[in-house]
């Protein structure tokens, strides 16, 4: 078991992610904020012929950060798989999550779910043979429920456990009106990653995203939750930020360093 290290998500900097250079100025922020880690989305960072894997991974070596985690799509990750697993390697990273569901699949209702469920089996048993485990990012979309159960139960209830991990995200759990501890415990030792996001109520009684400690969730039993499940990646992600986006990691980094965690 790995000490529980703190991580961002690029995708709350991704305006500030888009070319090598800006980038590795990016890392370097993240770096002296004092995370370890980040959680690596292929849909912001433009891992491509102008930005290639192999210079990802010397700007982040350089700066001392480790790639913890990839978000790549479901079709993505379908049509081209060998790829996927070459850059996971290259980048040292063993953990792979789809952060949406497939396109289509919450119009399915009950059955594309369970189909889904079936197929992520097949997919994570056939990375998990290449050292790569997968698991599944969620919104509240999937907490729409089906009779007695909503997708996000039909997905974890009939996949594999072995090779379909859970990417719970704090908030979007909150979203759909469910409990964030409730289900972080429900997923004990088959969550290596979660998402740390807080929910603040505005006065005209809309919810917005807050850094972690500054909303409303309860931070200290999801914290303790965590590490009860076995979390070891805790990756900060905030949609949007009121201001400087380095700003609000940093809050949110004082508030869990505050707590034990780095």
């Amino acid at each position: 078991m790995k000490d529980p290290t703190l991580a961002i998500q690029t995708n709350t900097i991704s305006r500030f992610v888009k070319t090598p250079a800006d980038f590795k100025e990016s890392m370097n922020k993240i770096r002296s904020i004092g995370y370890r880690a980040l959680q690596l989305d292929t849909n912001h960072v433009p891992v491509g012929p102008d930005f290639p894997p192999a210079e990802v991974k010397r700007i982040v070596d350089e700066v001392g950060l480790t790639i913890c985690n990839v978000h790549m799509l479901w079709e993505r990750i379908l049509a081209d798989m060998q790829g996927a697993i070459g850059q996971l390697r290259l980048w040292e990273c063993e953990h792979l999550a789809v952060p949406i569901p497939p396109k289509g699949l919450p119009d399915q209702g009950e059955a594309g779910y369970r189909r889904f469920a079936r197929e992520a089996t097949r997919l994570g048993q056939s990375l998990a043979e290449a050292g790569i485990t997968l698991s599944y990012h969620n919104h509240s979309i999937e907490l729409v429920r089906y009779g007695s159960r909503t997708g996000l139960e039909i997905i974890f209830d009939e996949s594999d456990s072995r090779y379909l991990l859970a990417e719970l995200d704090t908030y979007w759990i909150q979203h759909g009106g469910c409990d964030p501890v409730a289900w972080i415990r429900r997923m004990k030792n088959r969550m290596p990653v979660v998402h740390l996001k807080d929910m603040a109520i505005l006065p005209d009684r809309s919810q917005t995203f807050a850094e972690v400690g500054q909303g409303n969730l309860d931070w200290p039993a999801i914290l303790t939750a965590c590490q009860e499940a076995g979390v070891y990646w805790y990756v900060v992600e905030q949609d949007t930020c009121p201001a400087d986006p380095f700003e609000s990691l940093g809050i949110s980094y004082r508030y869990l360093a505050g707590r034990g965690f780095k």
